[in-house]
């Protein structure tokens, strides 16, 4: 019997030949266990730098490898890259507020924020300072509220051109209550508001657990007040420096807004919706 030398499939032992297969492009991350095909090292990925990887072995030793194809992920041949960037996470202001992207410089509106006190001018820019810068809102220091009424009628606000005005120690039957209440009744009383926080000084509008303590102490009204709270406390006081000093300590313990409290919190808010919300829209 002879062989049929045509009865073969003359292609029968060829293998079609294809491109290199596509690998899977898997992102690196931190503790990812990658093993590389060419020696067979495993490691856990420690760090990346310089568009090296640093995998660690069992025993603790460590090598670079670049990224790129050679390795495996449990078994499967893939194609490691660097890993796509984080979305930046929205950033908050002091005040909670979400902070406004990066943009030129804001014309300053006409309408002003003054307020009573440099402890609460400086309190107000460290707290709310970056919501205002974004609105375009001044902040002015007033010296005193005496001359209320006096201050408001040079300003001259109108419905474009609004006074906002924080005071100490506003309660009933106060001087201060006195003061806005003329000035809420005066000629510009429609377009500017007065506000303040009830506390014998603005140091009180931080929470006593800012500061590591359980209450602010009680100081006798024939002491002034931040002279007795220094002396509680043992803080030197014999001149305006040493209260300059005690106030930066204080302030220093301030954050956010949560370090605040609401009495102070929401006048504020309110000093700067009126100024910056067009009341008659």
């Amino acid at each position: 019997m002879t062989d049929d030398r045509y009865a073969h499939d003359v292609l029968a032992d060829f293998s079609i030949k294809r491109g290199p297969a596509v690998l899977p492009k898997v992102p690196i991350e931190s503790g990812m266990v990658v093993e590389v095909i060419a020696d067979g090292y495993v490691g856990a990925l420690v760090g990346f730098a310089n568009g090296l990887m640093e995998l660690e072995d069992r025993r603790g030793s460590a090598r670079a490898f670049p990224l790129g194809s050679g390795y495996l992920i449990d078994g499967v041949p893939v194609e490691l890259v660097k890993p796509a960037p984080k979305a930046a996470a929205a950033r908050k202001t002091a005040s909670g507020s979400f902070a406004a992207p990066e943009q030129r410089a804001r014309t300053a509106l006409a309408s002003r924020i003054y307020v009573e006190g440099r402890h609460d001018a400086e309190l107000v820019e460290k707290v709310w300072g970056d919501d205002l810068r974004a609105e375009g809102v001044v902040v002015e220091f007033l010296g005193g509220i005496d001359d209320l009424e006096k201050i408001v009628a040079d300003f001259a606000p109108t419905s474009d051109r609004k006074l906002g005005i924080l005071v100490d120690h506003l309660v009933p039957g106060s001087k201060e209550s006195r003061i806005a209440d003329a000035v809420g009744r005066g000629k510009y009383g429609k377009h500017a508001l007065v506000v303040g926080h009830p506390f014998v000084d603005v140091w009180q509008a931080v929470k006593p657990q800012s500061l590591g303590i359980a209450a602010w102490p009680t100081v006798p009204r024939t002491i002034e007040w931040k002279h007795g709270i220094c002396e509680t406390f043992g803080w030197p006081h014999e001149d305006q420096a040493d209260i300059a000093r005690a106030w930066q300590f204080i302030l220093s313990k301030v954050t956010n807004f949560g370090d605040l409290e609401p009495a102070l919190l929401g006048r504020v808010e309110h000093l700067i919706d009126f100024v910056t919300v067009d009341q008659d829209a």
